[in-house]
C-alpha cells in the first residue's frame, strides 16, 4: 500500500486527466485505495492475480469514477483508441491489429514500449517492486509519448 501511494501520487503530479490499471489488485482493499486515492476516471481490467473478483466489483460499484472493463479494456480518451489486457501476448495482438492508438499490458512485471506499426504498446512496470524498479507510466494522448515515472526516487 506505500507503493500504491507512491504511485498514485506520482500520477497525481503528473496531471494525468485518467488512470487505467493492467491487472493483480491482488485483494479488494488495494482497490478501494486505489479508488480512494485517484479522483480522476479509473479504468481498470483484471489479472491473475485478483483474487474474489466479486467483492472487486462490489466494491468498484462503490466508486463512480472507477470501472473494472472485465480482462479486456477498449476506451477512448482524446479522441485516442486504447485497449488493455493484463497479458502482454494478447496486447502484442491487439497492438498488431492496427485498431488502437495505444495498447497497455501488465503481468511480466517489466517496464517497456514498442511500437507496432502505428501503436504504441506499452507495460507501466510494476507497482509493488517484487521484480523490478517500481514505476508507474504516463502516455500523453496529444503527442502519443510514452515514459517511465521511477516509484524508488520519490
Amino acid at each position: 500500500l506505500d507503493q500504491l501511494a507512491k504511485a498514485l501520487a506520482a500520477v497525481r503530479d503528473s496531471g494525468a486527466e485518467a488512470l487505467v490499471f493492467c491487472g493483480d489488485f491482488c485483494a479488494p482493499f488495494t482497490l478501494a485505495a486505489l479508488a480512494e486515492g485517484y479522483a480522476g476516471p479509473i479504468h481498470a481490467v483484471f489479472g491473475n492475480n485478483d483474487g474474489d473478483q466479486f467483492l472487486l466489483t462490489r466494491v468498484a460499484a462503490q466508486h463512480e469514477h472507477l470501472t473494472i472493463h472485465g480482462h479486456l479494456a477498449q476506451i477512448e480518451l482524446d479522441e485516442r483508441k486504447i485497449a488493455m489486457h493484463h497479458y502482454p501476448d494478447v496486447a502484442e495482438r491487439l497492438a498488431q491489429s492496427g485498431q488502437y492508438d495505444a495498447v497497455f499490458s501488465g503481468h511480466d512485471h517489466l517496464k517497456y514500449q514498442h511500437r507496432v506499426g502505428a501503436c504504441l504498446w506499452a507495460n507501466p512496470g510494476e507497482i509493488m517492486g517484487r521484480h523490478g524498479e517500481p514505476s508507474v507510466g504516463v502516455y500523453e494522448t496529444e503527442t502519443q509519448r510514452f515514459s517511465h515515472i521511477d516509484l524508488e526516487s520519490r
